[in-house]
């Protein structure tokens, strides 16, 4: 049976010669595995890649098979193509960590549409966003553990990691939009960082370590 949804691609691995595989977050079914063909070729598939890159919204017409791992694209296009991000070398290493955590910590079907609106809106925003971005990711992932039920703020020995001062920034970035310019150090947002990353293993078995991190480090 077909269905539309809206989808957000997490990551893409090579099958074959000429296809690859893709775990997709969709709005009606969480997160999904789909088997793409001919997208590496240089026929008709070429220039399909990039709509495969992390975090590209795509509205999508699938097929739904019951009792089945890898499911079926019908048609596929971008719902929105993203203007900065894929410009700006620090946007862009902000969604190729995001995407690797998401892979890493996001199951099967969690509240798949209201997690599906969340990350839509909040990439919508950081393509917006033209400075004070710099602790985008920090926020993101600080709303995004209240989404997959464990968030920072419910967890007192989360907080009691951070001195005063430290805990007083961590609650900004929790309650506050990414929009609302919070200005912390390097040396504070790297240590954040590595606390919500360590409160995130604890949490989601098997997460692993985030490679991309190395790369989000350097850049800012």
């Amino acid at each position: 049976m077909l269905h539309k949804t809206g989808g957000i691609v997490f990551k893409v691995f090579k099958y074959r010669e000429t296809s690859v595989i893709a775990k997709i977050y969709t709005s009606l079914f969480g997160l999904q595995t789909y088997i793409i063909n001919g997208v590496r070729s240089s026929g008709k598939g070429k220039g399909k890649m990039a709509l495969l890159q992390p975090l590209t919204l795509l509205d999508m017409v699938v097929y739904k098979k019951e009792n089945t791992d890898i499911q079926r694209i019908s048609e596929w296009r971008c719902a929105e193509s993203y203007h900065s991000i894929p410009l700006d070398i620090r946007k862009t290493a902000i969604s190729m960590f995001l995407s690797e955590v998401l892979y890493k910590t996001v199951r099967e079907e969690e509240r798949a549409e209201e997690l599906f609106d969340f990350l839509t809106h909040s990439m919508k925003i950081l393509d917006e966003m033209d400075r004070g971005y710099e602790n985008f990711h920090l926020q993101f992932l600080s709303k995004l553990s209240r989404l997959l039920g464990f968030g920072l703020d419910s967890s007192p020995n989360f907080m009691m990691s951070f001195q005063h001062e430290e805990e007083r920034y961590v609650r900004h970035l929790l309650d506050h939009s990414y929009t609302h310019h919070i200005r912390i150090g390097g040396n504070l947002r790297r240590l954040i960082l590595d606390h919500i990353l360590d409160f995130y293993r604890q949490h989601v078995d098997g997460m692993g370590e985030i490679r991309s991190v190395e790369v989000l480090r350097e850049v800012f």
